[in-house]
């Protein structure tokens, strides 16, 4: 007979782990088990992370990102001062090159405001007084309550929290499929009165065997960042181009780590199968051919500037070039970088009827079962405040 708790989370990530935080915070009394493929927390794209902490600037005011950014910088911030977790208070400039990005980065700062985010435009000598090598054109936006911090510190922490506090965890225990309440795993099974799905890449095959997210499929994408050697002091805080706002990727920018070292990035390449960090590692012909044809009517149709945007990422497998498009921004030394870091996988999710992105959370439930299917960036930022809406909304307390 399976062992039977009162709320299965599938996935150890970060929003696995803060839904568990939030009903243990909220509803004491359940019991819960944390069910995760991997040997430890945050595998993948949660330990992986940046670790900026963004302000809640880039989000249009109706989604759940611009609702959650800033209370989740405020939260997180409060929780490492809390756990003795060091966070970088750097602050970030975003840096127009011509008129163009000039009128897009009033709309960040229109955007910010509504948000509710500490944002405002400053001049051209402004912005120098605060990052000395810095290039814009007329005006950029700064936000100081952008922040840094280490991953893996929040998660390792996290994990201790919830162990502590009753909540069972399994690792290296894979989900394998379900039948009704009870999900199979590669340790045995397990009854859930409810059932949390946040299996990060996996997010949407787990959903689909519950009759969730037939319209939406995943399309990885591959984030490498290049390290700058040469000297801590050349770059202050986060220094960010304009965005293109018709997709989610922020493009190739500078980030101050909470240890004070710099690293320009990422990239976002796409990837052929979910895990594809390296050329063979957990190689899935399945999967493989999945996301290849996907990828390959996307590049065909070129829909949401895919093509364009896969030409692009391409051109960074040359250093010179990537090096290149963080010194429009900071004319740092081209000899200064040393090694790429630890790629990560972007689970980015895609809706197949429109051959669109989507750039918002999405989550879809019953009474039963809830799965959050895309979860991406800023959702580490978002993180706390996050789950404790999934859980009032969807009736997990």
């Amino acid at each position: 007979m399976p062992r039977v708790f009162d709320r299965v989370i599938v996935g150890a990530g970060i929003i696995g782990l803060s839904i568990a935080r939030s009903l243990k915070k909220n509803a004491p009394h359940l019991r819960i088990l944390v069910l995760e493929k991997e040997p430890d927390v945050g595998a993948h794209s949660s330990g992986r992370n940046s670790g900026v902490l963004h302000a809640g600037f880039y989000y249009t005011a109706d989604s759940l990102k611009a609702r959650f950014t800033v209370e989740g910088n405020r939260q997180m911030k409060a929780y490492c001062q809390e756990r003795g977790i060091p966070v970088n208070a750097c602050g970030k400039l975003v840096v127009a090159m011509d008129v163009d990005e000039l009128l897009q980065l009033h709309e960040l700062d229109a955007r910010g405001r509504r948000n509710g985010s500490t944002v405002r435009l400053i001049s051209e000598e402004e912005a120098k007084a605060l990052e000395p090598g810095v290039g814009t054109f007329r005006e950029a936006l700064y936000s100081p309550d952008t922040a840094s911090l280490e991953p893996r510190a929040v998660l390792d922490s996290l994990k201790k929290d919830l162990l502590s506090s009753g909540v069972e965890m399994l690792f290296s225990t894979a989900y394998k499929g379900r039948q009704g309440q009870v999900v199979i795993t590669s340790q045995g099974d397990f009854e859930g009165k409810k059932i949390i799905n946040c299996a990060g890449l996996y997010a949407d095959k787990v959903a689909q065997d519950f009759g969730f997210g037939d319209k939406y499929t995943m399309i990885p994408f591959k984030g490498l960042y290049l390290k700058y050697k040469k000297n801590r002091d050349d770059v202050r805080m986060n220094i960010y181009p304009v965005p293109d706002l018709r997709n989610p990727f922020l493009g190739v920018h500078y980030t101050k780590a909470v240890d004070g070292t710099i690293k320009i990035g990422p990239t976002a390449i796409p990837a052929f199968w979910r895990e594809n960090y390296t050329f063979r590692e957990r190689f899935r012909p399945g999967e493989f051919l999945e996301i290849a044809l996907r990828e390959a009517q996307l590049f065909a149709t070129n829909a949401f500037g895919f093509r364009d945007l896969a030409f692009e990422e391409m051109r960074k497998y040359s250093r010179r070039y990537f090096i290149g498009l963080a010194r429009k921004m900071v004319p740092v030394d081209p000899e200064g970088f040393g090694d790429f870091t630890r790629p990560g996988i972007r689970a980015q999710l895609l809706d197949k009827t429109t051959l669109e992105l989507v750039q918002d959370f999405v989550i879809e439930s019953d009474a039963a079962s809830v799965h959050v299917l895309n979860a991406v960036s800023p959702a580490f930022t978002c993180a706390f405040p996050f789950s404790d809406f999934v859980c009032r909304k969807y009736g997990l307390l």
